[in-house]
């Protein structure tokens, strides 16, 4: 009894959706007029349901389609829901809920059958019924069972390609490289795919819409008002700079798809471009002693200078000493680090040699430490900064300037000049520079070595 009850609430819907089409045709036309009458008959639940399924054939519902790779391109289109496709951990059709939308391409005089597919009951479309066939629907349509499953079957055909897979001299092909020697053409079945891309455009629906919704809706309206005001919003801000949109279909969005034509042909291109970095300016180190006063101070002050203010007023707050405190000490350490390996990489990209300058007053640890390249053309530069472990000094010298830089209000003394100094000795980037360093110094004096014969300071 259950399962007739649905199948009668899905044939009162099924009328309901004919019973509005043809109202909206009918609408200004007489009772007595022969169109009218002939509407009447075309709009019986049997005639229009069989009429639907042979009209069908003329659509294919789709997640990836040809047309917008070029227009006039006739090939084969693809419906691949997201449960038939690999889980890779990038983006892409994969990623689709399970309510995504399907395309449609084909003859957009029968749009009105996929309109019918889309009808919802129970939160389950008529197409998905259809797909699965479903005995429900199957009652719904006929009180013939075979009748009901020619129906079935020719609904479901509107997910299947129209004969066999094909590109078309219109669509975009490329080899894709699968074998080991790109230049073996005598092989290059065996080494290249060729591919034909489809254009992804229940994604790119997908996309659309989520853009638009950051971009126009009222919540996205709110948060962006809430923003500039400093107020808290229960929305994220969502912004996409450089964003382009792509016109398909022209004046007729239709003849690519129904959903271009639903987005009025616009399908939005994010920025792909490496990032535009901001180049800091670098003050040399002249006439100071030690770098790291002016690292504190010139040098990346939005984030040394506000580092250090930040790590000194937690630490004023004498905070416990559990885990938590720990763990937020090391993590503002472990940002100073990192803004001294950026620093360092900074001063190694300028010419080699500028700590020669008479100007150049740096002790010489911090000079063999930043200006590395001068060892390829001073002799005495190389020998000297062989000759000690200035990386230790370098450390010894960071973890002063910490100490001082954080110690007017706090009793810091030997513990924590220890504890900065071994931080900087184990944190990984600092290292690595440290171990590039070596490696580099090892193979430049080998090179000098060959070259001079066994004696690289002649």
């Amino acid at each position: 009894m259950a399962d007739n009850s649905r199948a009668a609430e899905i044939r009162s819907g099924i009328k309901a959706f004919l019973k509005e089409r043809f109202d909206t045709k009918a609408e200004k036309l007489a009772p007595d007029d022969p169109k009218y009458q002939a509407l009447v008959e075309q709009f019986q639940f049997d005639t229009w349901i069989n009429d639907a399924a042979r009209r069908v054939g003329q659509l294919q519902v789709v997640t990836h389609s040809l047309k917008p790779i070029h227009p006039d391109a006739k090939g084969s289109n693809l419906y691949a829901p997201p449960e038939s496709l690999n889980n890779y951990s990038l983006v892409g059709s994969h990623t689709l809920p399970a309510d995504f939308a399907g395309d449609v391409v084909g003859n957009a005089a029968a749009l009105d059958v996929y309109k019918f597919l889309k009808l919802q009951f129970e939160g389950r479309s008529l197409l998905e019924r259809v797909l699965e066939n479903d005995s429900e629907l199957a009652k719904a349509l006929s009180a013939n069972p075979e009748q009901a499953q020619a129906w079935i079957k020719a609904f479901a055909a509107i997910t299947e390609p129209r004969g066999e897979h094909a590109s078309h001299t219109r669509g975009k092909q490329l080899y894709w490289l699968v074998g080991e020697d790109a230049a073996d053409l005598e092989n290059d079945a065996e080494n290249f795919h060729l591919l034909a891309p489809l254009y992804a455009t229940s994604l790119a629906h997908r996309v659309f819409q989520t853009i638009n919704h950051d971009r126009f809706s009222e919540e996205a309206k709110e948060a962006r008002k809430a923003k500039r005001e400093g107020k808290y919003a229960g929305q994220a801000v969502h912004s996409y700079p450089n964003l382009a949109a792509q016109k398909m279909g022209g004046t007729k969005p239709q003849n690519i798809s129904q959903l271009n034509s639903e987005r009025g042909g616009n399908n939005y291109l994010l920025a792909s471009m490496p990032p535009s970095w901001n180049v800091r300016y670098i003050r040399l180190p002249m006439k100071v002693d030690s770098v790291f006063k002016p690292f504190g101070i010139f040098y990346y002050t939005g984030g040394v200078k506000g580092l250090v203010k930040d790590l000194k007023q937690f630490l004023e707050t004498n905070p416990s000493t559990d885990m938590h405190t720990r763990d937020l000490r090391d993590d503002y350490t472990a940002m100073l680090m990192d803004e001294l390996a950026l620093f360092a990489m900074q001063m190694h990209s300028l010419p080699a040699g500028w700590s020669a300058d008479d100007k150049c007053e740096l002790a010489a640890e911090e000079a063999f430490w930043l200006d590395p390249g001068r060892a390829e053309q001073d002799a005495a530069f190389r020998e000297a900064r062989n000759s000690v472990e200035w990386a230790d000094e370098v450390r010894h010298r960071f973890a002063n300037w910490l100490n001082a830089a954080l110690g007017e209000k706090l009793p810091l003394g030997d513990v924590e000049f220890r504890h900065w100094q071994k931080t900087l000795a184990k944190d990984a980037t600092h290292q690595a520079m440290l171990d590039r360093d070596r490696r580099w110094m090892e193979s430049l004096t080998e090179d000098l070595t060959n070259l001079l014969g066994g004696d690289d300071d002649e």
